[in-house]
């Protein structure tokens, strides 16, 4: 078991990094920050507001000539070390993501954090590689594009995976040369106030990066509203992106959303029978279900739907569910008691649409430090129809349901059935069967065989009401650019 230093309610405060510079909140509010695991306030988190947000879209405007002016190999090196800080503090971040999270220390150490050095890394040296095109007009002229950072960015990132998709935001940004307005989610604010100090360590100019601390509807609707920041980039529910684009739309700023999924898990008779179910037990109960990438609609071809059932809640019951800190824990605490009540009660709506619990659907009451700690069972339901809410609505929660299918033709009509387009997930040994489907489930990741394997130079978005735009690769840079194109005539 890790241990840590337990920290008292009201004994450390959390701050802004506005400028280059550590600084509270400007009218001194400050929020409890809860320890999932313990269901207690551990620490002090910034209650910010629009003046907040205006102090840091102002240094960041400031900062924006000489950072998007500076040459390229000096602001890959500024953001190499940032990476290289992150590798060095790799079991510190690991530890607080953890506790201000709920994830399994095992996980936040093996792929939040390492993550999110990556990200950074990758996109260190990505503008040293990004090039512009030219077309020639057969001796009349040439056309050369340009692509120039945009200005200031706003990037609005979750609470699910903290530094992991801080960073999958921040790093694009920064590379093309945007400075930046973030706001790390509310419930997890730990790892971007540590990050803040390695931005500092690093030597990264004031003003180049803000991260402004706060309730989505005071600080993020600031940072969406104000007329500065040109460019935003959410992740998140989709109810929060409808009202960012509604805001965002008439002021005519570029967005990218990545927003809620319902990802169907589609295994066919001919899969790899132990590994398709080996990692269906990861992609639906990993990081306690809180990934948008989760599937939690598995389609099983009715030839072996028992045998996989069957197999399936026997592994269920084996994952341990427990302390975070704890090595043999695979399914921590989920984020906030709000999250859990709102889980549970999408099981009580499972019963009354007519699902069978197979395994789990109850609240854990643990004991020692973790008694008062958000805990769920991992879920297993049956019986019910795709078209029922339990099935086309969000849960964000260790829950899945599994359905049979007999028919190819009605596998892909189940998957394409409710809003959502982020992910699915195919298990099949035939390569023609593989290739039609994905190009059939309207979603945008389509895995094969495998799960969560991403490849950082490849887009990363949705269809449907999943999102707008993709994130990823050169994708991302493109979004923190502008686009122009000179002809010159000859």
């Amino acid at each position: 078991m890790v241990t840590y230093p337990r920290i008292h309610f009201g004994m450390e405060k959390l701050y802004n990094f506005i400028d280059g510079k550590l600084v509270e909140p400007g009218k001194s509010n400050y929020l409890p920050n809860i320890n999932p695991a313990e269901g207690v306030a551990y620490n002090l988190v910034p209650d910010s507001d629009a003046q907040d947000v205006a102090e840091a879209v102002k240094a960041a405007r400031f900062a924006f000539a000489s950072w998007s002016a500076m040459p390229l190999d000096q602001r890959a090196a500024i953001l190499s070390k940032i990476a290289d800080l992150i590798d060095r503090d790799l079991d510190q971040l690991a530890l607080a993501e953890s506790i201000d999270q709920g994830k399994p220390f095992k996980l936040a150490k093996s792929m939040d954090i390492p993550r999110a050095s990556a990200n950074m890394r990758f996109y260190a040296t990505a503008s040293m590689h990004f090039a512009s095109e030219s077309h020639h007009m057969e001796g009349e002229a040439v056309n050369y594009t340009t692509r120039t950072p945009i200005g200031v960015a706003g990037c609005i990132s979750p609470w699910n995976l903290p530094l992991y998709l801080f960073t999958w935001k921040i790093a694009p940004a920064l590379a093309a040369g945007c400075t930046v307005v973030a706001k790390p989610s509310e419930l997890t604010p730990m790892t971007a106030f540590l990050f803040s100090k390695l931005c500092i360590e690093a030597g990264l100019p004031n003003g180049v990066l803000n991260i402004v601390h706060g309730l989505g509807h005071k600080v993020g609707q600031a940072i969406v509203e104000h007329p500065d920041v040109l460019v935003i980039s959410f992740t998140g529910g989709t109810v929060t992106g409808k009202t960012i684009a509604a805001t965002a739309a008439p002021m005519f700023k570029k967005l990218s959303l990545e927003l809620g999924g319902k990802n169907p898990n589609i295994i066919f008779a001919d899969c790899d029978f132990e590994q398709a179910l080996n990692t269906s037990i990861q992609s639906s109960f990993s990081n306690q279900g809180e990934i948008c990438l989760c599937g939690s609609r598995i389609l099983v071809e009715r030839s072996i739907y028992e045998k996989f059932v069957d197999e399936f809640v026997k592994r269920t019951k084996e994952l341990v569910v427990g302390d975070p800190l704890e090595d043999k824990t695979r399914v921590g605490a989920l984020v906030s008691e709000a999250h859990m009540k709102k889980v549970l009660s999408y099981i009580d709506l499972a019963k009354t649409e007519g699902g069978k619990i197979l395994c789990g659907g109850k609240r854990i009451t643990m004991s020692g430090r973790c008694e008062q700690g958000y805990f769920v069972e991992p879920t297993v339901i049956i019986d019910l129809d795709q078209y029922c809410r339990t099935n086309q609505e969000e849960i964000f929660g260790p829950v899945v349901t599994i359905m049979p299918f007999d028919k190819e033709e009605e596998a892909i009509a189940y998957a394409n059935s409710n809003a959502y387009g982020l992910s699915a997930t195919i298990w099949t040994e035939n390569l023609k069967r593989a290739h039609r489907v994905s190009h059939q489930v309207k979603s945008g990741i389509i895995w094969v065989n495998c799960w969560l394997l991403r490849d950082l130079r490849t887009p990363f978005g949705g269809m449907k009401q999943s999102g707008v735009g993709r994130e990823g690769g050169w994708e991302a840079i493109r979004f923190f650019t502008e686009t122009k194109n000179v002809c010159i005539k000859f």
